[in-house]
């Protein structure tokens, strides 16, 4: 009885003695509420002063500490505001300037202390942990992290946006998990994928009870992580309950089962930045909080080039990586004005070495370079395809990449990555950082998602990291889904990330001759669109060679001149699944794209401010059998234009 009152007594001199503590954005519309009562750390998240985010835990567990439970706020720094200002040519905004409140908490737990980072901006909510050294009778300076209590509690109601995670060693040639599953759309909480939980990024819509005087009926809550390099793991969301997500760490049979699912660190030592991007979809859209956390790891070795290409594999497949098949390539890239051909898998067999850099300088002669592909794969799963064995060892990578650069090779494509551990971040980096020692710029595939690595690494380009345009060339289902994922995609996986998805195919069938295979169910406007509504910074479009003479005259030119670089992103309508309606500017230009997905065509008076009134537009657009026109007009002096567009159609607009 007396160990009750006692413990009693401690609970309610906790319960007097918590801290709260509050860190607002710079316009004061993002709010995050802190506390340690009961010895344990929670916080919540409003957005215009709706609760987004209820009371959720925070905490990690390592080796040495334990600091989810009886644990005290012991002192936090003034919150002071920080502009993050910086220019990144291969993301959705060149020019970057955006303000966050910075705050940093000192936790005090048994035994130790760790520090707690929060970053707020108007959009955005970020955090990390920083582990200190343990000093006891020897001062501890590694730490292997166990656990992290790191939670989100989401509201009842919330419907969410998601991806399963795989199980580990499934899928081709035990070649999962590698973040390609489908998501499912407007789903109820509580469950937890096929038992995995998801991949990020994790998107949910809130229901909001009472909503202010002019604020919005449903607000969106992008959770991700950005930061993630050798020195820990890539993360998961595992759901605990209903409305309880948490970071899970990787599954024990990635990798085959080899290394650690817990990472190790040095302390002092930070984890990842854990993210939330609330409030509207434009800020879903827009935000660019991946990048403006993270730093630069090292100086690029040249002035890296960007631009679009073209690759045999997505028509053709295996037989068409031989030599004859890729100088057609090269030649339909040089017709079109493009920079590059991706030679995928097989070539070092079906063409060789020798004969490759024969290609190579066959290329240079057109003004073409070539991206090689190449399987990481050492020991973590059955993928056959060759180059193999070379990626994963670093005096073989750096052998073949000293090769490639003698032969003017621009870039490399690595796919079949073995999961989220530890050790296989250090493998991306270090394929990356031997890569930039000779001018090569990296594609992943088969692969984890990008988390702030476009800033952090100066020679990647992007990552597949979703069901990618090969999976319409093997299913019809796919082919039949497309306009849904497209629609997908634009608010998920391609707002946290560069998106290597290699489509804007203009055939009609994913076959060789154009009369076989899976059959293309959208539009030529919307193969138009999604060149501008999907972002990366080099784009080897689903094209082939017969398009300069089956495809309409309109499409080619289009697709000869559209961008991969962006300056800025404008988020004009659109729903996860439904539609999208983007914007985007290139040095003076917008191209604004839309691409509908539902049943019935979708009709919208589309706004444009940013064009001036009287200015000529160039609109590409779809009737109702899908059939394509282009034609010119005068913007209105609203500045606005109506606009149809059919289920598995697009629009494409851009201005002079």
């Amino acid at each position: 009885m007396r160990k009750i009152v006692t413990w009693a007594l401690c609970l309610l001199c906790m319960a007097a003695t918590a801290k709260n503590f509050v860190v607002t954005s710079p316009n004061g519309e993002v709010v995050v509420n802190l506390n340690d009562e009961g010895g344990k750390l929670v916080y919540n998240v409003s957005y215009q002063g709706v609760q987004l985010l209820e009371d959720s835990p925070l905490g990690i567990v390592t080796d040495r500490l334990d600091f989810t439970k009886g644990v005290s706020i012991e002192n936090s720094t003034e919150p002071q505001t920080l502009e993050k200002a910086y220019e990144l040519r291969t993301i959705k905004q060149r020019n970057v300037r955006v303000a966050y409140r910075q705050a940093v908490l000192t936790v005090a737990g048994e035994g130790g202390k760790m520090e707690v980072e929060w970053m707020v901006s108007d959009r955005d909510v970020a955090y990390r942990y920083r582990l200190l050294p343990v000093r006891r009778r020897d001062e501890t300076l590694v730490a292997v992290v166990k656990s992290e209590a790191s939670g989100f509690v989401l509201p009842q109601g919330t419907t969410t946006f998601l991806c399963p995670q795989s199980l580990p060693m499934t899928g081709f040639a035990r070649t999962a998990p590698s973040y390609e599953t489908n998501y499912t759309l407007d789903d109820a909480m509580g469950k937890n994928g096929w038992g995995q939980g998801y991949s990020f990024p994790c998107l949910f819509k809130t229901h909001p009870q009472s909503i202010p005087k002019g604020g919005k009926s449903d607000l969106w809550i992008l959770i991700s992580e950005t930061g993630v390099d050798g020195n820990y793991c890539a993360s998961r969301l595992l759901n605990e309950h209903d409305g309880c997500y948490k970071i899970g760490f990787p599954q024990e049979g990635e990798c085959n089962g080899i290394g650690s699912v817990t990472p190790a660190i040095a302390l002092p030592g930070y984890t990842p930045w854990r993210t939330l991007t609330v409030g509207t979809l434009k800020n879903i859209v827009e935000t660019t909080v991946a990048n403006d956390l993270v730093e630069q790891k090292y100086a690029p070795s040249k002035e890296y080039t960007y631009g679009k290409g073209s690759w045999s594999w997505i028509i053709g497949m295996d037989p068409s990586c031989n030599y004859d098949e890729q100088c057609r390539y090269i030649d339909f890239s040089a017709q079109m004005g493009y920079r590059s051909v991706l030679v995928d898998a097989w070539w070092d067999k079906q063409i060789g070495y020798e004969r490759m850099a024969q290609l190579a300088a066959y290329g240079r002669q057109k003004g073409v370079g070539l991206f090689l592909w190449y399987n990481s794969n050492g020991k973590w799963n059955d993928a056959p395809q060759t180059p193999k064995g070379i990626m994963d060892n670093s005096r073989l990578r750096r052998k073949e990449m000293q090769w490639m650069q003698q032969n003017g090779i621009l870039g490399i494509k690595v796919d079949f990555f073995g999961g989220d551990k530890q050790q296989m971040m250090q493998l991306y980096e270090d394929i990356l950082s031997d890569a930039n020692d000779f001018g090569l710029q990296v594609i992943f595939h088969g692969c984890t998602l990008p988390r702030g690595w476009e800033r952090m690494y100066p020679n990647y380009v992007a990552s597949e990291a979703v069901l990618a345009s090969e999976n319409l060339h093997f299913s019809q289902g796919m082919c039949d889904a497309e306009a849904r994922n497209a629609c997908t995609h634009t608010f998920i996986r391609n707002t946290v990330g560069s998106m290597d998805f290699g489509g804007s195919a203009l055939n009609k069938f994913y076959g060789a001759d154009n009369q076989h295979g899976s059959q293309r169910r959208t539009s030529d406007v919307f193969a138009l669109a999604t060149a501008v509504l999907f972002q990366s910074s080099v784009q080897h479009f689903a094209m082939a060679p017969n398009n300069l003479t089956d495809a309409p005259a309109w499409a080619i030119d289009f697709m000869k001149q559209v961008p991969t670089t962006w300056d800025e992103i404008r988020f004009i309508d659109g729903y996860p699944g439904r539609y999208a309606i983007f914007a985007r500017r290139c040095g003076d230009q917008w191209f604004v794209a839309g691409i509908n997905a539902a049943e019935q065509p979708l009709k919208k008076t589309v706004s444009l401010p940013m064009i001036a009134a009287g200015s000529s537009l160039q609109v590409y657009s779809d009737d109702a059998k899908l059939q394509g026109s282009l034609k010119t007009i005068k913007l209105n002096k609203k500045q606005q234009l109506t606009v149809t567009i059919p289920c598995n159609g697009g629009v494409v607009i851009t201005s002079d």
